[in-house]
């Protein structure tokens, strides 16, 4: 059994995997750069190793230290979190090779379904609606310009190796074609080290669902139901809720079946989500999968009971799901908002420097994911999300309700968030009513600066 995880992340989510390690009787080794030296996930794991400097690629993306020091603290498994290396399949099998248990799926699993158009053409097998598009990479211009017009504009370039909303551009017209395209191309070789990239007929003004699933290496498969994540500003996600409101039983069985049938067929053995584009002709799509846990993974804990994140090291330990389909239960709806440090007036800048004070909302059915304290100093280098706000009621408009108390509970002073826009969007009638899609928050943020809101 597994009796020791490193953590190869940072932040709330490594905070979040120490606590289940603990219920578990597992002890924990954090890993950390000098930046992080004083981070909360550093002072409650058993052990904490520095690995790096400050830049991610010094530490959190540095796999020959992180290895080591898995293997220097006696180790039997290395949780990757979310971000970083979680989906690089090279870091998977050195963690393989090395003697370690990765904690996700196995490397080959991680690379088919990392490269989006291999992906695409694994789901189509399985019988998964997707997209119009590029069969390959395709990083000829002329080429790609000829493909574009025989779908139809509008078209989307994608990073045929990316995630979180890079290496990605919208295209519109003919005439800008060529100019996103190298900007798409351009993005995907910082991001991903891969510059390859495919194009795909634009779904405009989409739900963007997310089904979240789990496989064991016995064959066995279950779904935990869906996200919809379609609150977004510049593909990155601000608002999740579980389930979907505007979804009918009969549109959740057949997506969340899509799903689960999908990953069966591809042998798959840890959790992840496979992410739709629902149209508004009730159509839906695949558009990627993700092979690790997510940022919103609570809200669907909350309305399923079930912990993910302990699914996950037991999967990955060779034990049974220990669950079949029937056996869960969605009960209620959850809703999820990340507070940023951010200057929302100045499109989302980060916003770095020291949390002078930190009053974080409490109460029945809330839950609070973070790695702040009073005195912590936000660095510069990372991501910007501060911590994640978690509702849980038994309607959605009662969910509502007691996020927008929780948002007028939480104080924090020294940096900007985003934690006042959050408060109008969750007054705002369309929201409300669910009658939101992904161009829905771009569109408001910019109402509320005009009208001098924020």
């Amino acid at each position: 059994m597994i009796q020791k995880i490193l953590i190869a992340n940072r932040g709330e989510i490594a905070v979040r995997i120490i606590r289940t390690c603990k219920e578990m009787n597992i002890e924990t080794v954090a890993v950390y750069s000098t930046a992080d030296k004083d981070a909360l996930h550093v002072q409650l794991a058993s052990e904490a190793v520095c690995i790096g400097g400050a830049r991610a690629a010094d530490s959190y993306l540095n796999m020959a230290n992180i290895i080591q020091a898995a293997c220097l603290t006696g180790c039997d498994a290395i949780h990757p979190g979310f971000g970083f290396l979680s989906e690089n399949p090279r870091f998977a099998h050195l963690v393989k090779e090395c003697g370690l248990i990765f904690i996700g799926p196995d490397s080959q699993i991680i690379e088919k379904l990392g490269n989006k158009t291999e992906a695409k053409k694994t789901m189509k097998q399985a019988g998964v609606p997707v997209i119009e598009g590029s069969k390959e990479a395709i990083n000829n211009v002329e080429e790609a310009k000829y493909l574009a017009k025989s779908i139809g504009y509008p078209v989307i370039v994608k990073a045929c190796n990316g995630g979180g909303g890079r290496g990605m551009r919208i295209v519109k017209e003919p005439s800008t074609f060529e100019s996103l395209f190298y900007e798409a191309k351009a993005e995907a070789k910082v991001c991903f080290g891969n510059e390859d990239v495919y194009i795909e007929k634009y779904v405009e003004n989409p739900k963007h669902i997310e089904v979240q699933i789990a496989g064991d290496d016995f064959g066995n498969v279950i779904h935990l139901y869906e996200r919809d994540c379609s609150f977004q500003i510049r593909n990155q996600k601000m608002i999740e809720e579980a389930p979907c409101f505007l979804l009918s039983e009969s549109l959740r069985e057949k997506m969340c079946e899509s799903a689960r049938k999908a990953c069966q067929a591809i042998g798959y053995n840890s959790v992840g989500t496979v992410e739709f584009l629902l149209d508004q002709d009730g159509r839906y799509y695949f558009m990627e999968m993700n092979t690790r846990i997510q940022v919103e993974h609570p809200i669907t804990e909350m309305i399923t009971g079930v912990d993910i994140v302990k699914l996950q090291i037991r999967i990955a330990d060779h034990k049974k799901l220990g669950m079949e389909q029937k056996d869960i239960q969605r009960n209620g709806v959850a809703m999820e908002c990340r507070i940023n440090a951010e200057d929302v007036k100045k499109d989302f800048a980060p916003s770095c420097g020291t949390i002078r004070f930190l009053n974080l909302p409490a109460g029945k059915d809330i839950r609070i994911e973070h790695a702040v304290y009073a005195g912590y100093q936000i660095p510069p280098f990372y991501d910007s999300m501060i911590c994640k706000i978690i509702a849980y009621a038994p309607t959605r408009l009662e969910c509502i309700k007691k996020m927008r108390i929780a948002l007028e509970e939480f104080i924090l002073d020294g940096v900007c968030t985003n934690e006042e826009f959050h408060y109008f969007v969750l007054h705002n009638k369309k929201f409300v009513e669910g009658k939101y899609d992904t161009s829905f928050a771009s569109a408001y943020v910019k109402e509320l600066i005009e009208d001098g809101s924020i």
